[in-house]
């Protein structure tokens, strides 16, 4: 019971930081600091996404669903409804860059937003 709930962790934390890492520069305007935290983690989900690479979170969660059981993805919500948003069927190492280029798109009007909001607060 305790590893299928450490996986469960893994898999919202996994979701969190892929929406934290296309979105998260909108927190920036809020907290300038978090940019320390930003840049890399949109690198990474980038260069994860160009290379074809798998995050290490999914061996860790496949492990420790293995630890419980090998119970699957059968039920629960997590199993549910969020894996399928991760870990889209059919994902293809281009579909993967398609997806990369997405994420820095994304993140490149973010910044510019940022860069906008910056700009107007020394000027005002």
């Amino acid at each position: 019971m305790v590893y299928r709930i450490l996986a469960d962790l893994v898999v919202i934390f996994h979701l969190v930081f892929i929406v934290f890492a296309l979105l998260g520069g909108l927190l920036v305007i809020w907290r300038g600091y978090l940019l320390l935290f930003h840049i890399p983690a949109a690198l990474w989900v980038a260069v994860i996404s160009f290379k074809g690479w798998i995050c290490p979170l999914t061996p860790l969660e496949n492990r420790l669903r293995y630890l419980a059981g090998g119970e699957g993805y059968s039920g629960g919500f997590v199993e549910h409804y969020l894996i399928p948003i991760i870990y889209p069927v059919g994902l293809r190492i281009d579909v993967q860059v398609v997806l990369g280029v997405v994420a820095v798109g994304i993140n490149i009007a973010i910044y510019l937003l940022v860069y906008y909001c910056y700009m107007n607060r020394r000027a005002g």
